[in-house]
């Protein structure tokens, strides 16, 4: 794996690549980090980053987040909350499956909140957060109402696949299932 499908700092970034392919090629980019959300400014925890590109360091920044993952877990769970951890908006959330099952009025709402979704705000907004693939964002237009009028996916898979068609030119074939298995991706994100 040292030294097969290198993909240098500069190419990752041109072809948009995100998550541990990105970070395997020197670029320290974590949304977590960059731009925290959901209280990820509180907890302590490095990002791991490779040095030459290739399937190894691939290999082994996905080993370090899984490492880093665990450090993260531990300081949720030091710092976790009692009580309730559902919405209290009944409106907005699901019934419980038992009370679905056994009443027409929770069928009718499960109906509703699935099928319809939440009001949602007119405007539109953009929101990415870091996933064990790279950066899954959502672009939402919405016209008010419980769907919205636009939504664009940005499937790290999709993304970090654009780099294919060069990443394999001059490498054996027994070199291809490395290189495809290093950049770790879904093909039902690659769907389109």
């Amino acid at each position: 794996m040292c030294d097969v499908g290198v993909i240098s700092r500069e190419d990752a970034i041109s072809y948009g690549m995100t998550g541990p392919n990105l970070r395997a090629s020197g670029v320290a980019r974590d949304l977590r980090k960059d731009r925290p959300y959901l209280g990820y400014e509180k907890y302590d925890f490095d990002i791991p980053v490779g040095e030459n590109g290739d399937c190894y360091d691939r290999f082994l920044v996905r080993m370090e987040e899984m490492r880093q993952s665990i450090k993260i877990i531990k300081q949720v769970l030091a710092d976790f909350p009692e009580g309730e951890i559902n919405v209290g908006d009944t409106k907005s959330t699901l019934p419980d499956k038992e009370r679905v099952l056994m009443s027409m009025e929770e069928l009718i709402h499960h109906f509703i909140v699935a099928t319809q979704g939440i009001e949602a705000p007119e405007g539109e907004v953009y929101f990415a957060a870091e996933n064990p693939k790279g950066e899954l964002g959502f672009y939402i237009h919405s016209k008010g109402g419980g769907v919205p009028n636009r939504l664009k996916i940005r499937a790290p898979s999709f993304v970090n696949l654009g780099i294919c068609a060069d990443l394999l030119k001059g490498h054996m074939v027994s070199d291809i299932p490395a290189i495809l298995g290093s950049l770790d991706f879904v093909m039902g994100e690659c769907d389109r």
